[in-house]
């Protein structure tokens, strides 16, 4: 089996949080109480807790775009990354950066994405059409 990265951050409703990751994003639900709920998050542990957020700020400068820090992300093959696109713009999910091309013709180029969970987590998505170029400098 490969590694599976796990992360742990908080939520404020976990109504509204079922709804997003679940239905929104299309992860799948695992163990949960009454203060906690786990979710396959694109074949990662997401563990998403009851409590107050992360402070995030416009800190992150990458390619052309001032980004969220922190936040959570994955990275999708590029097929994958477009239907997803697609279904979060079905949702009405507001983007906080549009899905764009980022390092276009460069090593490394990628699509990204960037929108909120509904406790204003930051969440980037991007989509590699080789993922080799992952870690290309």
């Amino acid at each position: 089996m490969k590694s599976v990265f796990h992360l742990a951050i908080h939520v404020t409703d976990l109504d509204a949080t079922r709804d997003f990751y679940g239905r929104v994003l299309g992860c799948t639900e695992g163990r949960s109480t009454e203060t906690w709920v786990d979710y396959d998050f694109f074949g990662h542990q997401l563990s998403l807790h009851l409590g107050e957020p992360f402070g995030t700020d416009r800190t992150g400068k990458v390619g052309d775009h001032k980004v969220m820090m922190p936040h959570l992300g994955v990275v999708l093959p590029l097929d994958d990354w477009h239907a997803l696109a697609e279904r979060i713009r079905a949702e009405g999910v507001d983007f906080d950066i549009e899905p764009v091309v980022r390092f276009a013709g460069e090593p490394g180029e990628q699509r990204t994405m960037f929108f909120f969970d509904p406790s204003g987590n930051p969440i980037e998505i991007k989509g590699f059409a080789d993922f080799q170029g992952l870690f290309a400098a």
